[in-house]
């Protein structure tokens, strides 16, 4: 593959209305809008930048021209992860595959937190300690670059933080939901959802998550908060075969 054949693609999009439907392909409406610039795209497959985030999304998951996209994208031997395919088509084989779930903000009653403090480039290694201790899910050096994170610290050391991932048009997805396990049970996590959902109402988007099946704990916190759940989702990593 030649740099002739990835656009890096410039500029981000307008805020537009919260359709539903985009919600069903979250992460190539957040590729192909206003997270074009962290992007490298082929034709209808675009990925994330790799120290940004692992994520890659195709403009119509069951459609094969977006797949030859995406293996020209991945390049020989190599693989995507994608958010919303069960089952990959011919030529692809799966690395993994983790169900998910997708909730939607109903009754969230969001509000500003006197302790959060926005975190920025110079706090990016204490959230990658935090991350590996806690695991949230995928964080890289860039992740903080696609929208507001924010933290608590206690004696100086971040202790809890939640930010903002997918961006799609009239919704914005809050993401690395994390506490430090020493400081867990205090409501830091939900203090923290509440406080970044607020700044993703007060741009005139709704809130949206991701969590693991799984995960029944962080579910019924988001569903006490107000979240409510939209759909299953699947995470899964593909590879192309030999």
């Amino acid at each position: 593959m030649t740099i002739d054949d990835v656009d890096v693609l410039g500029g981000r999009s307008e805020r537009g209305p919260g359709r539903e439907d985009v919600l069903d392909n979250p992460v190539w409406h957040a590729l192909a809008g206003d997270h074009a610039d962290v992007a490298e795209r082929v034709g209808r497959a675009a990925r994330y930048r790799p120290d940004v985030s692992v994520f890659a999304g195709l403009d119509d998951l069951d459609d094969e021209r977006a797949w030859a996209d995406a293996a020209r994208l991945a390049g020989p031997g190599g693989s995507i992860v994608t958010a919303g395919v069960s089952a990959p088509p011919a030529g692809w084989q799966t690395r993994f595959s983790l169900p998910g779930v997708q909730m939607v903000a109903t009754a969230l009653e969001s509000g500003p937190d006197p302790e959060a403090v926005r975190l920025g480039p110079a706090d990016v290694p204490e959230m990658l300690d935090l991350v590996a201790r806690t695991d949230p899910g995928p964080f890289r050096e860039r992740t903080i670059e696609l929208g507001t994170y924010l933290g608590i610290r206690r004696d100086g050391a971040l202790v809890a933080m939640a930010g903002e991932r997918l961006s799609l048009p009239g919704w914005t997805e809050v993401s690395a939901v994390c506490t430090d396990p020493a400081h867990r049970g205090r409501g830091l996590a939900a203090r923290l959802v509440r406080a970044v959902a607020a700044g993703i109402e007060a741009r005139g988007r709704t809130p949206i998550l991701h969590a693991a099946a799984a995960n029944a704990n962080a579910i019924r916190l988001y569903e006490k908060l107000g979240f409510t759940l939209r759909r299953p989702i699947v995470f899964a990593a593909f590879e192309l075969s030999s």
